[in-house]
């Protein structure tokens, strides 16, 4: 038993020996092995078998990358600050301009002893003060905003309301002009410039979507597509009568903000808001007027309560609308000629008339342009033409091409 103890003891004191000399060995082996390392990689590095430099004290990298990480956290916010900063003060700019657009309708109903009349508000929407002048503001705004009103009103921010009177109004481009008085009109807002606008530039759309709850909501986005061209109905028979362009952007526009403002980040006013894509399967299509488009409508509603525009006297009805046997037997048109627009009616004494077009002519050519349709002949008429200005037509009549020019009077068509 003596030996046995004795001998555990050797061997525990041994082993205990063994260990501490392993131990002091890793130790020392360690240190070499950090010295290596720290002569070893900055020599690697200088010659170039690592990609990017390392730190080799690591106290020095943990502070460093202290360091680094508390300069990105200050970097990245002083950029947002920045980002934010451009977009809080053109929201600043322009926000006060914005205001919304009550549409008041009467209303009657029947009781057994008499008959009598109400008002209320039949929508809301927004509309943008562009201008201030002679004591009285002008505030532009959709047509569809206040269509059907029998008195409007211009509400603000602080929920105060002020009678509004309608100047004007254009369903082929839906902008309508108000006045009212400028007493607690604090802000006009700046025109920019809407033919330079580059896709994805950001912009922000501001005004009451869904009333005055969220009066004054501000959404930002992008550009995302100029010159869109957008079927209108404008009398809700289900056939196409005008293509409005507009602008496209991806900033949350609800039923509310038509007539709002859409401003670029500098705060100028560059689109109205009108209308948005619709359909389940549809998210971020928000459309706009551009500026540069609203601006001479704005001018004529402002001055003279309508649009100036060419006028023919005519009523019309494309071909392509017409069943192939009346094309035939009623408009004697050529087989290969099924395109155009049907003169249905012409007006006595206006420029259609004074130029010899009749009932059931039919226009193929206007200045040498081939007119398809309708839509092609209003676009030409009202974007290519001035009051005064002649107009060179080729027109089918009894089967046989025939050719006029028309002076273009100033009434509205």
């Amino acid at each position: 038993m003596g030996y046995y103890d004795d001998h555990s003891q050797n061997r525990f004191r041994e082993q205990k020996g063994n260990r501490g000399g392993v131990f002091l060995a890793s130790i020392v082996g360690a240190i070499l092995g950090a010295i290596l390392v720290i002569v070893a990689i900055p020599a690697l590095s200088n010659r170039g078998f690592l990609p990017y430099q390392i730190e080799t004290n690591q106290n020095n990298a943990v502070e460093s990358t202290t360091n680094n990480n508390q300069n990105q956290e200050v970097i990245q916010k002083q950029v947002a600050y920045d980002v934010n900063t451009n977009t809080t003060k053109a929201v600043e700019k322009a926000a006060d301009a914005v205001v919304g657009i009550n549409n008041i309708q009467s209303t009657s109903f029947w009781s057994d002893e008499q008959a009598s009349s109400d008002e209320e508000a039949a929508g809301t929407g927004s509309g943008v003060v562009y201008k201030k002048a002679g004591g009285k503001a002008y505030v532009v705004t959709n047509h569809h905003v206040v269509e059907g009103a029998t008195k409007l009103e211009v509400s603000f921010s602080d929920g105060s309301k002020i009678p509004a009177k309608l100047l004007g109004s254009d369903v082929w481009t839906d902008l309508a002009v108000l006045e009212v008085d400028a007493a607690k009109i604090s802000k006009v807002a700046e025109f920019g410039d809407s033919d330079s606008l580059k896709m994805g530039e950001p912009v922000i759309a501001i005004g009451n979507p869904l009333g005055a709850t969220f009066s004054g909501s501000v959404t930002q986005g992008i550009i995302s597509g100029l010159k869109r061209t957008i079927p209108v109905d404008i009398n809700q028979d289900g056939l196409i009568d005008w293509n409005a362009e507009v602008l496209q952007t991806d900033a949350a526009i609800n039923p509310g903000n038509s007539g709002g403002a859409l401003i670029n980040i500098t705060g100028q006013l560059i689109g109205i808001n009108s209308m948005k894509i619709a359909e389940n399967a549809v998210e971020g299509i928000g459309l706009s007027i551009p500026i540069n488009s609203a601006r001479p409508i704005i001018d004529d509603l402002e001055k003279f309560g309508t649009v100036k525009r060419p006028y023919m006297g005519v009523d019309l009805k494309s071909v392509s609308e017409i069943p192939a046997y009346y094309q035939e037997e009623a408009l004697k048109l050529p087989r290969n000629i099924n395109y155009g627009v049907a003169l249905r009616q012409v007006v006595p004494n206006s420029p259609a008339a004074q130029a010899g077009l009749q009932e059931l002519d039919v226009i193929v050519e206007m200045d040498g342009e081939k007119i398809n349709d309708v839509i092609d002949l209003r676009k030409h008429l009202y974007q290519k033409k001035k009051i005064g200005e002649q107009l060179e037509i080729k027109f089918y009549r009894d089967g046989k091409q025939k050719q006029t020019t028309l002076t273009l009077s100033g009434e509205t068509q």
